[in-house]
Protein backbone atom coordinates (compact mmCIF):
# COMPACT_ATOMS: atom_id res chain seq x y z
CA UNK A 1 0.00 0.00 0.00
CA UNK A 2 1.40 3.84 -1.04
CA UNK A 3 1.61 6.55 1.57
CA UNK A 4 1.64 9.57 -0.14
CA UNK A 5 3.05 12.67 1.08
CA UNK A 6 1.95 15.96 -0.95
CA UNK A 7 4.43 18.87 -0.17
CA UNK A 8 2.61 22.43 -1.09
CA UNK A 9 4.47 25.28 -1.74
CA UNK A 10 3.00 28.31 -1.30
CA UNK A 11 3.86 31.18 -3.52
CA UNK A 12 5.90 29.50 -5.43
CA UNK A 13 6.55 31.52 -8.32
CA UNK A 14 7.27 34.76 -5.74
CA UNK A 15 9.80 32.43 -3.98
CA UNK A 16 11.46 30.90 -6.66
CA UNK A 17 12.33 34.03 -8.59
CA UNK A 18 13.49 36.35 -5.21
CA UNK A 19 15.81 33.34 -5.30
CA UNK A 20 17.18 33.49 -8.73
CA UNK A 21 17.16 37.19 -8.22
CA UNK A 22 19.48 36.49 -5.08
CA UNK A 23 21.87 34.65 -7.13
CA UNK A 24 21.94 36.65 -10.30
CA UNK A 25 21.66 40.15 -9.03
CA UNK A 26 19.98 42.65 -12.00
CA UNK A 27 20.31 46.22 -11.48
CA UNK A 28 17.16 46.76 -10.12
CA UNK A 29 16.15 44.81 -7.20
CA UNK A 30 12.91 43.42 -5.91
CA UNK A 31 11.98 44.68 -2.41
CA UNK A 32 10.39 41.34 -1.40
CA UNK A 33 8.83 43.62 1.87
CA UNK A 34 6.80 45.74 -0.67
CA UNK A 35 3.88 44.53 -2.83
CA UNK A 36 5.09 42.11 -5.83
CA UNK A 37 3.51 40.25 -8.43
CA UNK A 38 4.31 38.02 -11.68
CA UNK A 39 2.80 38.64 -14.58
CA UNK A 40 1.12 36.89 -18.00
CA UNK A 41 0.18 37.91 -20.73
CA UNK A 42 -4.04 37.25 -20.79
CA UNK A 43 -6.92 38.08 -23.00
CA UNK A 44 -7.62 41.71 -22.28
CA UNK A 45 -4.26 42.93 -20.93
CA UNK A 46 -1.93 41.38 -18.73
CA UNK A 47 -2.97 39.58 -15.26
CA UNK A 48 -1.93 38.56 -12.38
CA UNK A 49 -0.26 35.27 -12.13
CA UNK A 50 1.23 35.38 -8.31
CA UNK A 51 1.57 37.71 -6.03
CA UNK A 52 3.15 38.11 -2.43
CA UNK A 53 1.61 38.04 0.82
CA UNK A 54 2.15 42.27 1.04
CA UNK A 55 0.43 42.63 -2.20
CA UNK A 56 -2.44 40.23 -1.23
CA UNK A 57 -3.24 42.63 2.13
CA UNK A 58 -3.51 45.09 -0.04
CA UNK A 59 -6.45 43.01 -1.45
CA UNK A 60 -4.76 41.88 -4.75
CA UNK A 61 -5.36 38.60 -6.15
CA UNK A 62 -4.28 35.87 -8.72
CA UNK A 63 -6.63 36.98 -11.94
CA UNK A 64 -6.65 40.73 -12.04
CA UNK A 65 -5.97 43.09 -14.15
CA UNK A 66 -2.27 44.23 -13.96
CA UNK A 67 -3.87 47.69 -14.75
CA UNK A 68 -6.05 47.58 -12.02
CA UNK A 69 -3.91 46.44 -9.44
CA UNK A 70 -1.54 49.23 -10.06
CA UNK A 71 -4.83 51.91 -9.17
CA UNK A 72 -4.75 49.61 -5.92
CA UNK A 73 -1.40 49.06 -4.64
CA UNK A 74 1.19 52.67 -5.39
CA UNK A 75 5.04 51.25 -6.14
CA UNK A 76 3.68 47.72 -7.48
CA UNK A 77 6.92 45.82 -8.54
CA UNK A 78 5.99 43.96 -11.76
CA UNK A 79 7.93 41.01 -12.85
CA UNK A 80 7.08 38.71 -16.13
CA UNK A 81 5.98 35.18 -14.87
CA UNK A 82 8.58 32.56 -16.17
CA UNK A 83 6.97 29.00 -15.63
CA UNK A 84 9.56 27.11 -17.71
CA UNK A 85 11.83 28.40 -15.07
CA UNK A 86 9.34 27.73 -11.78
CA UNK A 87 8.98 24.08 -13.75
CA UNK A 88 12.67 23.43 -13.76
CA UNK A 89 13.57 24.32 -10.31
CA UNK A 90 10.68 22.46 -9.23
CA UNK A 91 11.98 19.18 -10.96
CA UNK A 92 15.48 20.03 -9.28
CA UNK A 93 13.67 20.20 -5.59
CA UNK A 94 11.82 17.07 -6.37
CA UNK A 95 15.53 15.21 -6.80
CA UNK A 96 16.53 16.93 -3.80
CA UNK A 97 13.48 15.30 -2.12
CA UNK A 98 14.67 11.57 -3.26
CA UNK A 99 16.87 11.49 0.00
CA UNK A 100 13.52 10.90 1.54
CA UNK A 101 12.16 8.46 -0.81
CA UNK A 102 13.33 6.71 -4.44
CA UNK A 103 9.93 8.37 -5.96
CA UNK A 104 9.28 11.70 -5.91
CA UNK A 105 7.32 12.58 -8.62
CA UNK A 106 6.76 17.14 -8.82
CA UNK A 107 2.82 18.35 -9.67
CA UNK A 108 2.10 19.29 -13.12
CA UNK A 109 -0.40 22.23 -14.09
CA UNK A 110 -3.54 20.24 -13.36
CA UNK A 111 -2.27 20.37 -9.71
CA UNK A 112 -0.61 23.93 -9.43
CA UNK A 113 2.52 22.78 -10.73
CA UNK A 114 3.42 24.63 -6.95
CA UNK A 115 4.89 21.65 -5.25
CA UNK A 116 5.44 17.30 -5.24
CA UNK A 117 4.28 14.34 -4.33
CA UNK A 118 6.70 11.75 -2.66
CA UNK A 119 5.43 7.51 -2.01
CA UNK A 120 7.14 7.10 1.36
CA UNK A 121 5.70 3.20 1.99
CA UNK A 122 8.68 1.62 3.56
CA UNK A 123 10.81 4.72 3.84
CA UNK A 124 8.98 6.54 6.93
CA UNK A 125 10.54 3.87 9.68
CA UNK A 126 14.26 5.42 8.82
CA UNK A 127 12.85 8.94 10.49
CA UNK A 128 11.21 7.36 13.51
CA UNK A 129 7.57 7.77 11.95
CA UNK A 130 5.71 9.50 9.63
CA UNK A 131 5.27 12.34 11.45
CA UNK A 132 8.95 13.17 12.33
CA UNK A 133 9.75 12.62 8.49
CA UNK A 134 7.25 15.55 7.61
CA UNK A 135 8.81 17.85 10.43
CA UNK A 136 12.49 16.80 9.25
CA UNK A 137 11.59 17.27 5.57
CA UNK A 138 9.33 20.80 6.46
CA UNK A 139 12.52 21.91 8.44
CA UNK A 140 14.89 21.10 5.81
CA UNK A 141 12.72 22.87 3.53
CA UNK A 142 12.79 26.06 5.17
CA UNK A 143 16.42 25.89 6.37
CA UNK A 144 18.07 25.03 2.78
CA UNK A 145 15.74 26.91 0.70
CA UNK A 146 13.32 29.59 2.62
CA UNK A 147 10.53 27.94 1.56
CA UNK A 148 7.88 27.60 3.82
CA UNK A 149 5.58 24.33 3.17
CA UNK A 150 2.39 22.57 3.75
CA UNK A 151 2.57 18.74 4.17
CA UNK A 152 -0.06 15.74 4.30
CA UNK A 153 0.25 12.21 4.23
CA UNK A 154 -2.30 10.19 2.99
CA UNK A 155 -3.29 6.26 1.09
CA UNK A 156 -3.62 8.45 -1.94
CA UNK A 157 -2.17 11.52 -4.17
CA UNK A 158 -6.21 12.90 -3.98
CA UNK A 159 -6.29 13.12 -0.56
CA UNK A 160 -3.05 14.06 0.41
CA UNK A 161 -3.57 16.57 -2.01
CA UNK A 162 -6.35 18.07 -0.79
CA UNK A 163 -5.60 17.99 2.80
CA UNK A 164 -1.99 20.38 2.33
CA UNK A 165 -3.79 22.90 0.72
CA UNK A 166 -6.80 22.89 3.06
CA UNK A 167 -6.55 21.20 6.31
CA UNK A 168 -6.00 23.72 9.57
CA UNK A 169 -2.84 21.46 10.55
CA UNK A 170 0.60 22.34 8.46
CA UNK A 171 1.61 19.09 8.68
CA UNK A 172 -1.10 16.81 8.71
CA UNK A 173 -1.17 12.66 8.62
CA UNK A 174 -4.51 10.77 8.15
CA UNK A 175 -4.67 7.39 8.72
CA UNK A 176 -5.55 4.98 6.16
CA UNK A 177 -9.33 4.09 5.66
CA UNK A 178 -10.26 7.57 6.74
CA UNK A 179 -10.41 9.73 3.36
CA UNK A 180 -13.79 9.92 3.15
CA UNK A 181 -14.09 11.20 6.64
CA UNK A 182 -11.23 14.01 6.22
CA UNK A 183 -12.22 15.22 3.16
CA UNK A 184 -15.89 15.76 3.87
CA UNK A 185 -15.69 19.00 5.53
CA UNK A 186 -13.01 20.52 2.57
CA UNK A 187 -14.33 22.74 -0.07
CA UNK A 188 -15.44 22.06 -3.81
CA UNK A 189 -11.58 23.32 -4.71
CA UNK A 190 -10.06 20.60 -2.96
CA UNK A 191 -10.93 17.95 -5.63
CA UNK A 192 -8.63 19.52 -8.11
CA UNK A 193 -11.51 20.54 -10.65
CA UNK A 194 -11.55 22.46 -13.61
CA UNK A 195 -12.57 26.40 -12.89
CA UNK A 196 -15.79 25.91 -14.99
CA UNK A 197 -16.81 22.46 -13.24
CA UNK A 198 -16.15 24.30 -9.84
CA UNK A 199 -18.58 27.61 -10.74
CA UNK A 200 -21.38 25.62 -11.94
CA UNK A 201 -20.69 23.25 -8.64
CA UNK A 202 -21.19 26.12 -6.30
CA UNK A 203 -24.36 27.70 -8.46
CA UNK A 204 -25.72 24.39 -8.14
CA UNK A 205 -25.41 24.86 -4.01
CA UNK A 206 -22.17 22.41 -3.53
CA UNK A 207 -19.73 24.00 -1.25
CA UNK A 208 -18.05 20.81 0.57
CA UNK A 209 -16.83 17.28 -1.06
CA UNK A 210 -18.79 15.74 1.40
CA UNK A 211 -22.41 17.26 -0.02
CA UNK A 212 -21.18 15.39 -3.45
CA UNK A 213 -20.63 11.86 -1.50
CA UNK A 214 -23.81 12.24 0.02
CA UNK A 215 -25.65 12.01 -3.93
CA UNK A 216 -26.73 9.96 -6.12
CA UNK A 217 -24.13 9.47 -8.70
CA UNK A 218 -25.71 8.86 -12.23
CA UNK A 219 -26.79 12.71 -12.12
CA UNK A 220 -23.31 13.89 -12.03
CA UNK A 221 -22.23 11.41 -14.46
CA UNK A 222 -24.72 12.86 -16.66
CA UNK A 223 -24.64 16.47 -16.40
CA UNK A 224 -20.44 16.97 -15.32
CA UNK A 225 -17.25 16.11 -17.29
CA UNK A 226 -15.77 12.82 -16.26
CA UNK A 227 -13.47 14.41 -14.40
CA UNK A 228 -15.78 14.96 -10.97
CA UNK A 229 -16.32 11.68 -10.72
CA UNK A 230 -12.64 10.43 -11.62
CA UNK A 231 -11.26 13.10 -9.04
CA UNK A 232 -13.60 11.95 -6.46
CA UNK A 233 -12.71 8.12 -6.84
CA UNK A 234 -9.30 8.59 -6.91
CA UNK A 235 -8.97 11.00 -3.82
CA UNK A 236 -10.44 7.52 -2.30
CA UNK A 237 -8.50 5.42 -3.51
CA UNK A 238 -11.48 3.72 -5.49
CA UNK A 239 -9.24 3.83 -8.92
CA UNK A 240 -5.19 4.47 -9.45
CA UNK A 241 -3.58 7.75 -9.57
CA UNK A 242 -0.09 6.71 -11.19
CA UNK A 243 2.28 9.33 -10.33
CA UNK A 244 5.27 10.06 -12.74
CA UNK A 245 8.28 9.90 -10.92
CA UNK A 246 11.31 12.95 -11.72
CA UNK A 247 13.83 9.75 -12.14
CA UNK A 248 13.41 6.15 -13.27
CA UNK A 249 12.20 4.35 -10.07
CA UNK A 250 15.57 1.94 -9.51
CA UNK A 251 15.32 -1.91 -8.98
CA UNK A 252 17.14 -1.88 -5.61
CA UNK A 253 18.11 1.24 -3.62
CA UNK A 254 20.00 2.18 -0.23
CA UNK A 255 20.67 5.16 1.31
CA UNK A 256 22.90 6.65 4.42
CA UNK A 257 22.48 9.61 6.15
CA UNK A 258 25.37 11.31 7.73
CA UNK A 259 26.03 12.49 10.74
CA UNK A 260 29.06 14.94 9.70
CA UNK A 261 29.41 16.16 6.44
CA UNK A 262 31.87 14.53 3.83
CA UNK A 263 33.84 16.57 1.15
CA UNK A 264 36.73 14.15 -0.04
CA UNK A 265 36.69 11.65 -2.68
CA UNK A 266 38.08 8.86 -0.43
CA UNK A 267 35.04 9.29 1.27
CA UNK A 268 32.15 9.27 -0.85
CA UNK A 269 34.27 5.77 -1.82
CA UNK A 270 34.60 4.64 1.46
CA UNK A 271 30.37 5.17 1.79
CA UNK A 272 29.64 3.68 -1.47
CA UNK A 273 31.17 0.73 -0.87
CA UNK A 274 29.42 0.46 2.30
CA UNK A 275 26.11 0.68 0.50
CA UNK A 276 26.79 -1.59 -2.50
CA UNK A 277 27.81 -4.27 0.55
CA UNK A 278 24.16 -3.77 1.38
CA UNK A 279 22.90 -4.46 -1.91
CA UNK A 280 25.01 -7.24 -2.79
CA UNK A 281 22.90 -9.40 -0.21
CA UNK A 282 19.76 -8.41 -1.54
CA UNK A 283 21.21 -9.07 -5.29
CA UNK A 284 22.35 -12.65 -3.96
CA UNK A 285 19.39 -13.36 -2.93
CA UNK A 286 17.59 -12.73 -6.41
CA UNK A 287 20.15 -14.11 -8.36
CA UNK A 288 20.74 -11.15 -10.06
CA UNK A 289 23.50 -8.75 -10.46
CA UNK A 290 24.09 -4.87 -11.60
CA UNK A 291 24.13 -3.91 -14.87
CA UNK A 292 23.41 0.11 -14.17
CA UNK A 293 24.09 2.27 -11.06
CA UNK A 294 23.30 5.80 -9.70
CA UNK A 295 25.07 7.71 -7.08
CA UNK A 296 23.41 10.73 -5.52
CA UNK A 297 25.32 12.91 -3.60
CA UNK A 298 22.81 15.13 -1.21
CA UNK A 299 24.93 18.62 -0.61
CA UNK A 300 23.85 20.28 2.44
CA UNK A 301 22.79 23.84 0.83
CA UNK A 302 20.31 21.37 -1.28
CA UNK A 303 21.97 20.72 -4.24
CA UNK A 304 22.47 17.06 -5.84
CA UNK A 305 24.83 15.43 -7.50
CA UNK A 306 23.75 12.35 -9.76
CA UNK A 307 26.58 9.85 -11.38
CA UNK A 308 25.25 7.32 -13.39
CA UNK A 309 27.49 4.73 -14.41
CA UNK A 310 26.82 1.52 -16.83
CA UNK A 311 28.42 -2.01 -16.71
CA UNK A 312 29.03 -4.85 -19.39
CA UNK A 313 28.41 -7.74 -17.76
CA UNK A 314 26.29 -7.97 -14.78
CA UNK A 315 28.13 -8.01 -11.19
CA UNK A 316 28.00 -7.84 -7.93
CA UNK A 317 31.89 -7.44 -7.17
CA UNK A 318 31.82 -4.83 -4.67
CA UNK A 319 35.48 -3.86 -6.08
CA UNK A 320 34.67 -3.08 -9.20
CA UNK A 321 32.25 -0.82 -8.35
CA UNK A 322 34.34 0.83 -6.00
CA UNK A 323 36.77 1.46 -8.41
CA UNK A 324 34.20 2.54 -11.42
CA UNK A 325 32.64 5.26 -9.08
CA UNK A 326 36.62 6.57 -8.10
CA UNK A 327 37.29 6.56 -11.69
CA UNK A 328 33.79 8.55 -12.71
CA UNK A 329 34.83 10.90 -9.79
CA UNK A 330 38.14 11.40 -11.12
CA UNK A 331 36.92 12.29 -14.46
CA UNK A 332 34.48 14.43 -13.34
CA UNK A 333 36.49 16.37 -10.47
CA UNK A 334 35.91 19.86 -12.31
CA UNK A 335 32.09 19.65 -12.33
CA UNK A 336 31.50 17.79 -9.12
CA UNK A 337 31.56 20.56 -6.31
CA UNK A 338 31.34 19.37 -2.80
CA UNK A 339 30.34 23.30 -1.45
CA UNK A 340 29.45 23.09 1.41
CA UNK A 341 29.53 18.93 1.93
CA UNK A 342 26.91 16.07 1.30
CA UNK A 343 25.06 15.22 4.40
CA UNK A 344 23.29 12.25 2.81
CA UNK A 345 24.70 9.46 -0.04
CA UNK A 346 22.60 6.88 -1.88
CA UNK A 347 23.55 4.19 -4.37
CA UNK A 348 20.99 2.81 -6.76
CA UNK A 349 20.40 0.09 -9.10
CA UNK A 350 18.76 1.26 -12.41
CA UNK A 351 18.83 -1.68 -14.24
CA UNK A 352 19.77 -5.35 -12.96
CA UNK A 353 19.84 -8.07 -14.77
CA UNK A 354 20.16 -12.42 -13.88
CA UNK A 355 23.65 -13.27 -12.78
CA UNK A 356 23.13 -17.11 -12.07
CA UNK A 357 25.13 -18.58 -9.40
CA UNK A 358 27.93 -20.25 -11.24
CA UNK A 359 30.69 -22.89 -10.88
CA UNK A 360 34.26 -20.99 -10.30
CA UNK A 361 36.65 -23.95 -9.26
CA UNK A 362 37.47 -27.64 -10.45
CA UNK A 363 36.29 -26.39 -14.31
CA UNK A 364 37.33 -26.19 -17.50
CA UNK A 365 34.81 -23.26 -18.20
CA UNK A 366 36.47 -21.27 -15.15
CA UNK A 367 39.64 -19.64 -17.23
CA UNK A 368 37.07 -18.57 -20.16
CA UNK A 369 34.89 -17.07 -17.38
CA UNK A 370 37.84 -15.42 -15.87
CA UNK A 371 39.20 -14.08 -18.85
CA UNK A 372 35.29 -12.37 -20.32
CA UNK A 373 35.32 -10.92 -16.58
CA UNK A 374 38.30 -9.27 -17.07
CA UNK A 375 37.80 -8.15 -20.10
CA UNK A 376 34.57 -6.51 -18.95
CA UNK A 377 36.49 -4.52 -16.16
CA UNK A 378 38.55 -3.24 -18.29
CA UNK A 379 35.63 -1.63 -20.78
CA UNK A 380 33.76 -0.47 -17.56
CA UNK A 381 36.97 1.13 -16.15
CA UNK A 382 37.86 3.02 -20.04
CA UNK A 383 33.82 4.07 -20.18
CA UNK A 384 34.42 5.69 -17.04
CA UNK A 385 37.44 7.57 -17.42
CA UNK A 386 36.52 8.18 -21.06
CA UNK A 387 32.96 8.76 -21.53
CA UNK A 388 30.40 5.79 -22.67
CA UNK A 389 30.62 6.77 -26.31
CA UNK A 390 34.39 6.84 -26.72
CA UNK A 391 34.89 3.22 -26.04
CA UNK A 392 33.86 0.63 -29.09
CA UNK A 393 33.92 -2.87 -29.92
CA UNK A 394 34.21 -4.29 -33.18
CA UNK A 395 30.70 -6.42 -33.57
CA UNK A 396 30.24 -9.52 -36.32
CA UNK A 397 27.49 -8.69 -39.64
CA UNK A 398 26.60 -11.34 -41.71
CA UNK A 399 27.88 -10.15 -45.04
CA UNK A 400 30.62 -11.72 -47.22
CA UNK A 401 32.28 -8.51 -48.09
CA UNK A 402 35.01 -7.09 -45.75
CA UNK A 403 33.99 -3.58 -45.45
CA UNK A 404 30.33 -4.77 -44.42
CA UNK A 405 31.18 -7.66 -42.20
CA UNK A 406 31.82 -5.62 -39.08
CA UNK A 407 30.35 -2.73 -37.09
CA UNK A 408 31.87 -0.39 -34.63
CA UNK A 409 29.02 0.65 -32.45
CA UNK A 410 28.88 1.50 -28.46
CA UNK A 411 29.33 -1.38 -26.11
CA UNK A 412 25.83 -2.47 -24.76
CA UNK A 413 26.48 -5.86 -22.97
CA UNK A 414 28.05 -9.32 -24.28
CA UNK A 415 30.40 -9.45 -27.02
CA UNK A 416 27.98 -11.35 -30.30
CA UNK A 417 29.80 -14.69 -31.15
CA UNK A 418 32.14 -14.23 -33.99
CA UNK A 419 31.99 -16.98 -36.78
CA UNK A 420 34.65 -19.59 -36.90
CA UNK A 421 37.56 -17.75 -37.94
CA UNK A 422 38.43 -18.72 -41.89
CA UNK A 423 41.74 -19.77 -42.79
CA UNK A 424 41.80 -16.96 -45.61
CA UNK A 425 44.50 -13.87 -45.39
CA UNK A 426 43.02 -11.15 -43.71
CA UNK A 427 44.70 -7.84 -43.48
CA UNK A 428 45.65 -5.84 -40.07
CA UNK A 429 44.85 -3.02 -41.59
CA UNK A 430 41.88 -2.61 -43.60
CA UNK A 431 41.35 0.76 -45.42
CA UNK A 432 37.94 2.98 -44.78
CA UNK A 433 37.03 2.98 -48.63
CA UNK A 434 38.61 0.75 -51.13
CA UNK A 435 41.49 3.32 -52.97
CA UNK A 436 41.71 2.69 -56.85
CA UNK A 437 45.32 1.11 -58.00
CA UNK A 438 46.66 2.73 -61.36
CA UNK A 439 48.82 1.60 -63.78
CA UNK A 440 48.46 -2.04 -63.26
CA UNK A 441 50.20 -4.63 -65.41
CA UNK A 442 49.21 -8.27 -65.36
CA UNK A 443 50.55 -11.26 -67.48
CA UNK A 444 47.39 -12.49 -68.05
CA UNK A 445 43.72 -10.74 -67.69
CA UNK A 446 42.78 -12.57 -65.08
CA UNK A 447 45.77 -13.28 -63.28
CA UNK A 448 47.81 -11.48 -60.51
CA UNK A 449 49.51 -8.04 -60.52
CA UNK A 450 52.74 -7.47 -61.65
CA UNK A 451 52.96 -4.10 -60.84
CA UNK A 452 50.51 -1.09 -59.64
CA UNK A 453 50.85 2.19 -58.43
CA UNK A 454 49.11 3.26 -55.45
CA UNK A 455 49.51 6.89 -53.66
CA UNK A 456 51.33 8.62 -56.25
CA UNK A 457 53.91 5.55 -55.69
CA UNK A 458 55.02 2.60 -58.05
CA UNK A 459 55.09 -1.09 -56.43
CA UNK A 460 57.16 -3.95 -58.37
CA UNK A 461 55.37 -7.53 -56.76
CA UNK A 462 57.67 -9.85 -56.02
CA UNK A 463 55.20 -12.65 -54.55
CA UNK A 464 51.55 -13.22 -54.82
CA UNK A 465 48.48 -15.58 -53.44
CA UNK A 466 45.02 -15.69 -54.06
CA UNK A 467 42.95 -15.51 -55.88
CA UNK A 468 40.27 -15.69 -53.02
CA UNK A 469 37.11 -15.21 -54.86
CA UNK A 470 34.00 -13.20 -53.27
CA UNK A 471 30.81 -12.60 -55.14
CA UNK A 472 28.98 -9.16 -54.74
CA UNK A 473 25.82 -9.20 -52.63
CA UNK A 474 23.17 -9.52 -55.27
CA UNK A 475 19.93 -8.88 -53.61
CA UNK A 476 21.30 -5.36 -52.46
CA UNK A 477 22.18 -4.22 -55.78
CA UNK A 478 19.12 -5.79 -57.06
CA UNK A 479 16.72 -3.04 -55.06
CA UNK A 480 19.30 -0.47 -56.83
CA UNK A 481 19.25 -1.58 -60.28
CA UNK A 482 22.66 -2.74 -60.46
CA UNK A 483 24.91 -5.37 -61.14
CA UNK A 484 26.98 -6.94 -58.46
CA UNK A 485 30.62 -7.67 -59.48
CA UNK A 486 32.76 -10.35 -58.04
CA UNK A 487 35.77 -9.43 -56.55
CA UNK A 488 39.20 -11.60 -56.76
CA UNK A 489 41.73 -10.59 -53.96
CA UNK A 490 45.14 -11.07 -53.93
CA UNK A 491 47.78 -11.08 -51.41
CA UNK A 492 50.76 -9.34 -52.78
CA UNK A 493 54.92 -8.15 -51.93
CA UNK A 494 56.59 -5.95 -52.80
CA UNK A 495 61.09 -5.86 -53.39
CA UNK A 496 60.84 -3.80 -50.15
CA UNK A 497 58.74 -6.32 -48.48
CA UNK A 498 55.49 -4.11 -48.43
CA UNK A 499 52.15 -6.20 -48.56
CA UNK A 500 48.97 -5.09 -50.52
CA UNK A 501 45.47 -6.29 -50.27
CA UNK A 502 44.19 -6.02 -53.71
CA UNK A 503 40.92 -6.86 -56.02
CA UNK A 504 39.73 -7.27 -59.11
CA UNK A 505 36.40 -5.91 -59.71
CA UNK A 506 34.63 -7.91 -62.00
CA UNK A 507 35.07 -11.19 -63.89
CA UNK A 508 36.93 -10.76 -67.49
CA UNK A 509 34.51 -11.14 -70.69
CA UNK A 510 31.23 -12.20 -68.44
CA UNK A 511 31.10 -9.23 -66.19
CA UNK A 512 33.03 -6.60 -67.69
CA UNK A 513 35.50 -6.06 -70.63
CA UNK A 514 38.09 -3.81 -68.27
CA UNK A 515 38.42 -4.60 -64.51
CA UNK A 516 39.90 -2.47 -62.38
CA UNK A 517 41.95 -2.78 -59.45
CA UNK A 518 41.87 -1.58 -55.60
CA UNK A 519 43.79 -1.34 -52.54
CA UNK A 520 41.85 -2.49 -49.70
CA UNK A 521 44.14 -2.95 -47.23
CA UNK A 522 47.86 -3.86 -45.67
CA UNK A 523 49.66 -6.26 -44.03
CA UNK A 524 51.87 -5.77 -40.90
Amino acid sequence: MSRIVSVWLPRWPIFRALAAQAKHPLSKQVDPDRPFVLAVVATGGPRIAALNETAEVLGLATGDLLADARAKAEFLQVRDADPAADDAALRRLALWATRYTPTASPWNEANGADGFFLDIAGAAHLFGGEEKLLADLAAKLRKNFGLPARLAVADTPGAAWALSRFHKTPAFVLLSGQEATALAPLPIAALRLAPETRATLRRLGFKTVGMLLDKPRAPFAARFPTELLRRVDQALGRIDEPLVPIVAPPVYHSLRYLLEPIFTHDAIIAHANRLMQTLVHVLTRDDVGVRGLRLCLYNVDGAVETIDIGLTLPTRDVAHVARLIALKLEALAAACDAGFGFDAIGLAVTCAEPMPARQTEFTSATEDGNRTERCAALIDALRQRLGQASVRRFEPVASHLPERAEVLPPIDGEASAWPEPEQKPRPLLLLPHAEPAEDVTALVPDGPPRRFSWRGVTYDVTGAQGPERIAGEWWRHRKQNQHALTRDYYLVEDAGGHRFWLFREGLYGRETAAAQWFVHGLFA
